[in-house]
C-alpha cells in the first residue's frame, strides 16, 4: 500500500495512544530497539503487557501518525527472538510483529502485537517491570506489581502443601524426625525445653511440616522413609550423584540418594571430595589452604534445587562433581525471579514459589536461608575466597547451578584482592568480562561509565584503572596487549619490513603483527585487522600488491622508469 493508504490503514486501527497502544517514530531501531531503560522498545513492551497487552507502532510521528519509517536493522523472526530473550517472562505465544513497506516511498513501519502478561508474572525489561503513566513509563507501582502477583482467575495447588491421606506418622524415618528437632531447636535457642516437651505429632504441627496432624507431600520429601516414597508417585523424589574425573566423561563413581531429604543433603555433601586447596595469590588476607568448598557452597545450590524443584515433571535433581574443579548442580523447573541477578541485587526473599509449604518446611528445619538472600550469599562466599563467581544457565525447563573450586584466573583474582570496594553487582559483570562472556549492551554502558573496562564489544578487556590497583605485572602487560596501538604504529611497522627487505607476502607480515595485535581478537579478528591494515596503506598510495607480494610503490614506479 502507499503511503497515505498505510497511514489511514493505522489511524483506523490504532486510532489513540493508551495503555494499549504506543507510538514511536524510532527511526533507527538498532539503537532503540534495547537502549536506554524507559525509552526503547523493550521497555514498552514490557508497559503494554503488563497491562492488557496491546500494540507498539514503529516508525510513525507521535500525535499524528505520519508515516517516517524505520531503519528496521534486524529481520522479523530475529526481532521477535531478541523481544523474548530480553522481556523476562513475555508470552511467546500471540507475540507477533507486522512489517509494513510503503510502495511508493520506500517507508518502513512494523507493528509489534504485544501479549497480555501471564498470570502472577509481570514482565521486566533491564531487570525492571514497566507501566504508563500518562505519556511516559514509570517503573511499575506496588499497587499494580501485587494487582498481578495477587491474580486468583486460575486456582493453582500448592502440590507440595497437598494432604496424603493413606498416610501416617509411621511412614516417616525416625532419625529425620530427631534431626528436625535439632534444627528446629537451633532455630529457636529460647524455646528449647518447650520444644523438648512436645511429642512428635505436636512438633511436626509447630515447624509446619504437617498440617493439623495430616501428612503432606512436604513431609515425605524431607522426613518420609525411604520405602514411603510411593505416596509421592507419579512425582519423583531422588538425588543422583556422580563424579568425574579430570578430563574424563565416564563416571568415576555414581550413587543414587532417596528421601529423607533432611538426611539426603548430608550423605551428598559427605561423598564430595572436599579437599584442602592451597592460594598462591599475593595479598590475600586470608589462610593460604582451607577446603575447596565450604559447608554452605555445597548444601545452599543442593537445598534449592530439592525446595524449587517442579515435582510433576518426575524427574532427579543432578549433581555432576568434577574432581577438583567444579560443581554442577541441576534441578527441574522454570527460574521464577526475572533473573539471577535480579535475586543477587535486590536483597530481599522472593515472594513467589513453586513449593511454598516445602520451602516454608525447609526454612524451619534450616535447609534454606530463613530470611531469603541465599543465592547472594552463595556469591559472597566465592567472592570471600576469590573464586569465580557462580555460573546460573537457565532454560529448557532446567536450572543449572555451576561452583568453580579453585581460582581460575589468578589475574581476575587479584583484581577481588585489590578492589575490596567493588559491589558484588560489579563483580558479577567483571567475573563475565574476564571469563569473555557475553553482557548487555545496558551492562556494558553501566561498566564503561564506571571506567570499568575498555574496548568495542565483543572484545572487551579490563581498563586501566581496574587493572593498575592490582599491582601485578601480568595484569599490566595483559592490559597492554589488548589496548595495543594505534594504526599508525602497525602501519610503519609494514612499510619499515616491506623497505628494509624489498618486499613481503602476506605471511611474513602476519608473523610481524600477530603478536603484537590484541590478545582479546580472535584468529579471524586479526586476520581482518591486518587486511584493513593493508588495504589502508594501499589506498594512500604507498604499497602495491604485485606477484604475491606487497612492495613499494615508489620501487614500482623507479622500475618503470
Amino acid at each position: 500500500m502507499t503511503e497515505q493508504e498505510l497511514q489511514q490503514y493505522l489511524i483506523e486501527q490504532y486510532p489513540k495512544e493508551d495503555e494499549g497502544c504506543e507510538w514511536k517514530e524510532f527511526k533507527n531501531l538498532k539503537n532503540n530497539f534495547s537502549g536506554h531503560e524507559r525509552d526503547d522498545v523493550i521497555s514498552y513492551v514490557s508497559a503494554l503487557a503488563n497491562m492488557e497487552g496491546g500494540h507498539l507502532v514503529i516508525g510513525v510521528e507521535d500525535k499524528t501518525l505520519k508515516i517516517v519509517g524505520t531503519d528496521t536493522y534486524y529481520d522479523v523472526p530475529t526481532a521477535r527472538l531478541k523481544l523474548i530473550s530480553q522481556c523476562t517472562n513475555l508470552p511467546s505465544e500471540g507475540l507477533l510483529i507486522k512489517e509494513f513497506i510503503t510502495s511508493d516511498t520506500n517507508k518502513t513501519v512494523w507493528v509489534f502485537h504485544v501479549p497480555r502478561h501471564m498470570k502472577r508474572q509481570p514482565v521486566y525489561a533491564h531487570n525492571k517491570a514497566w507501566q504508563r503513566f500518562d505519556d511516559s513509563l514509570i517503573e511499575m507501582t506496588d499497587s499494580r506489581r501485587n494487582a498481578i502477583l495477587d491474580e486468583q482467575d486460575d486456582v493453582v495447588l500448592d502440590w507440595s502443601a497437598q494432604i496424603i491421606p493413606n498416610a501416617s506418622i509411621d511412614d516417616l524415618e525416625p532419625r529425620a524426625i530427631v534431626k528436625a528437632r535439632e534444627k528446629y531447636t537451633e532455630l529457636y535457642p529460647e524455646r528449647e525445653a518447650e520444644i523438648k516437651a512436645w511429642d512428635d505429632v505436636t512438633f511436626l504441627n509447630k515447624a509446619r511440616l504437617t498440617i493439623k496432624g495430616q501428612i503432606t507431600n512436604s513431609t515425605i520429601i524431607l522426613l518420609g522413609r525411604e520405602e514411603s516414597e510411593h505416596f509421592l508417585s507419579p512425582a519423583v523424589c531422588k538425588i543422583r550423584w556422580m563424579r568425574k574425573k579430570h578430563g574424563s566423561d565416564d563416571n568415576d563413581e555414581f550413587s543414587i540418594f532417596s528421601i529423607p531429604m533432611i538426611l539426603a543433603v548430608d550423605e551428598v555433601a559427605n561423598k564430595i571430595k572436599n579437599a584442602t586447596y592451597t592460594y598462591t595469590i599475593e595479598g590475600n588476607l586470608f589462610p593460604e589452604t582451607l577446603l575447596r568448598y565450604d559447608v554452605f557452597t555445597i548444601r545452599e545450590p543442593l537445598c534449592n534445587a530439592i525446595a524449587h524443584q517442579d515435582y510433576d515433571l518426575s524427574a532427579r535433581i543432578e549433581i555432576v562433581e568434577y574432581e577438583d574443579e567444579c560443581l554442577r548442580f541441576k534441578n527441574y523447573g522454570t527460574f521464577l525471579p526475572p533473573s539471577v541477578e535480579y535475586v543477587v541485587e535486590n536483597d530481599f526473599p522472593e515472594s513467589r514459589y513453586r513449593n511454598k509449604f516445602l520451602v516454608e518446611a525447609m526454612r524451619n528445619v534450616k535447609m534454606v536461608e530463613t530470611e531469603g538472600g541465599g543465592i547472594r550469599k552463595l556469591y559472597m562466599q566465592q567472592k570471600k575466597r576469590f573464586f569465580p563467581m557462580p555460573k546460573y544457565s537457565l532454560g529448557g525447563q532446567t536450572v543449572v547451578c555451576e561452583i568453580e573450586g579453585k581460582v581460575l584466573d589468578e589475574n581476575f583474582a587479584k583484581i577481588l584482592v585489590n578492589n575490596p570496594n567493588l559491589s558484588l553487582a560489579d563483580i558479577i559483570l567483571l567475573d563475565k568480562v574476564q571469563k569473555h562472556e557475553q553482557i548487555s549492551d545496558e551492562s556494558l554502558a553501566y561498566l564503561r561509565k564506571k571506567k570499568y573496562v575498555e574496548g568495542r564489544k565483543p572484545n572487551v578487556y579490563l581498563s586501566f584503572s581496574v587493572v593498575k590497583k592490582s599491582k601485578h605485572v601480568g595484569l599490566k602487560t595483559s592490559y597492554i596487549k589488548n589496548k595495543s596501538f594505534d594504526d599508525d604504529y602497525f602501519k610503519k611497522l609494514i612499510i619499515e619490513y616491506i623497505t628494509k627487505f624489498r618486499k613481503a607476502t602476506r605471511q611474513e607480515i602476519t608473523t610481524l603483527l600477530e603478536n603484537k595485535l590484541p590478545e582479546n581478537l580472535s584468529k579471524r579478528q586479526k586476520f581482518d585487522k591486518i587486511t584493513n591494515l593493508l588495504s589502508s596503506i594501499k589506498k594512500k598510495g604507498a604499497i602495491v600488491f604485485v606477484d604475491g607480494c606487497w612492495v613499494l610503490t615508489r620501487e614500482i614506479n623507479k622500475e618503470n622508469k
